[in-house]
């Protein structure tokens, strides 16, 4: 696999020995912005079950705003078992579910049915708050593209809550897009919280009112290790395999006085999407990445004059 590096930007552009764009990917360190290694990262493609980071921001922040607990519960509704997929949880309509369960369930194990019963309860909240009628799970998604389009996410599509490709609803992004989502989503410290547990026990109530507790585990096999503390995995027939995850180092501290000293934080976002194996290649990208991290900062983190090896991630209301 050949690595043609474009001097000027820093980024690479990756070609199969056929000369076809192969899997995407882009490093970037997030608090710099700066982009140390990618390839096809402008390609749009399906992002499977990525796109649950844009689901949970999008209800993190409806929470917020509208100040509602997370401990309330959401119903699930008949459209949630509807589109097929694994039940890990074996919800049925009626059952109940707090909204930080099914955050839990959607974030740590990729559960599609949860995702959609967020989308479902906060679309419905937003149209009544909004006195309007409409479809909850359109409403939905409709914030979630919002995001994307305040976040310059420029090559994203969602089109649905949980990221299955479903006839008619057909999402997409791009490394570099979902790149821009991971690092927005990392600096909301409740999101960030989600993400970094390895297993959690969440509990689903019967419309006969039984509660049966499950044990969530993490699906992002590399957590724990290389200093990852999230972020989310995606596998479909489509997207094939796909990864984001968060590196962290701990900060550069330079004293500049006896009573000041400058914090450089660092924390690599690295994706991975259309991959024959996410983790290896995760690996390998952090590997090569934080050399050449330690490379540009020993030089003084010089930028060129267009800023083009940067994505600048704006910072929404938080």
């Amino acid at each position: 696999m050949k690595h043609l590096i474009l001097l000027c930007t820093g980024l690479a552009v990756t070609l199969s020995p056929a000369g076809k764009a192969a899997e995407s990917y882009l490093v970037m360190e997030a608090h710099s912005s700066r982009v140390l290694l990618a390839a096809n990262s402008e390609q749009k493609r399906p992002v499977a079950s990525l796109t649950k980071v844009a689901t949970a921001k999008v209800v993190l922040d409806w929470a917020k705003l509208s100040q509602t607990s997370l401990s309330t519960m959401a119903v699930v509704p008949v459209s949630a078992v509807t589109f097929g997929g694994p039940n890990p949880m074996a919800l049925r309509p009626g059952d109940r579910i707090s909204l930080r369960d099914a955050l839990y369930s959607a974030l740590l194990g990729s559960d599609n049915i949860a995702a959609h019963v967020l989308a479902d309860h906060v679309g419905r909240a937003l149209l009544a708050r909004r006195q309007r009628a409409g479809d909850p799970l359109k409403t939905f998604v409709a914030e979630m593209n919002e995001l994307a389009k305040a976040l310059g996410m420029r090559r994203t599509r969602f089109a649905t809550a949980h990221g299955l490709d479903l006839p008619r609803q057909k999402g997409y992004s791009t490394a570099a897009d979902m790149a821009r989502l991971c690092v927005h989503a990392m600096r909301d410290i409740g999101f960030s919280f989600y993400v970094k547990q390895g297993e959690r026990s969440v509990s689903v109530t019967s419309v006969d009112g039984r509660s049966t507790s499950y044990k969530i585990s993490n699906t992002n096999a590399l957590l724990g290790q290389l200093g990852i503390n999230g972020v989310k995995t995606g596998l479909t027939a489509a997207a094939g395999q796909c990864i984001a995850v968060n590196a962290h180092r701990s900060p550069l501290v330079k004293k500049i006085d006896e009573t000041r000293s400058h914090i450089r934080k660092r924390d690599l976002v690295v994706v991975v999407l259309g991959s024959a194996d996410r983790i290896g290649r995760a690996k390998q990208l952090i590997n090569e990445s934080w050399p050449l991290y330690d490379q540009w900062s020993a030089a003084g983190y010089p930028v060129s004059p267009k800023g083009r090896e940067l994505i600048v991630v704006p910072t929404l209301g938080q």
